[in-house]
């Protein structure tokens, strides 16, 4: 199992954390499965950028982005060159450190 190492986020994640994620297991659904209640309005179906996180290390471990994740990525607030839905990114044996970005420019949120 990888971990992944997650900046705090005042809203999310204030304290930061570290989870365990299983090989294969998407970054969003180990968040989610360790109770970090990251956005993803589209139920992870690679429809918006709710899910939208930084990696700030580990980046290169990870499979590439497909055509449909890099347009979407190309919408998201605060997009840096290691952006990756995380929805889309499956994890592997490295272990990887996130920040979730403060903002999201998605109409629909789960958050109401």
């Amino acid at each position: 199992m990888a971990e992944i190492v997650v900046l705090p986020h005042h809203d999310i994640c204030p304290e930061g954390a570290v989870v365990e994620a299983k090989p294969g297991e998407s970054v969003c659904e180990a968040l989610l499965r360790h109770d970090i209640d990251i956005e993803h309005a589209c139920e992870m179906s690679c429809a918006c950028t709710t899910c939208h996180v930084i990696i700030r290390e580990g980046f290169d471990s990870l499979a590439e982005a497909d055509e449909l994740e890099e347009d979407f990525l190309d919408k998201a607030w605060g997009l840096e060159p290691e952006s990756r839905l995380s929805c889309q990114a499956p994890v592997g044996t490295v272990n990887l450190v996130i920040e979730i970005p403060r903002y999201t420019i998605n109409h629909a949120s789960e958050r109401h």
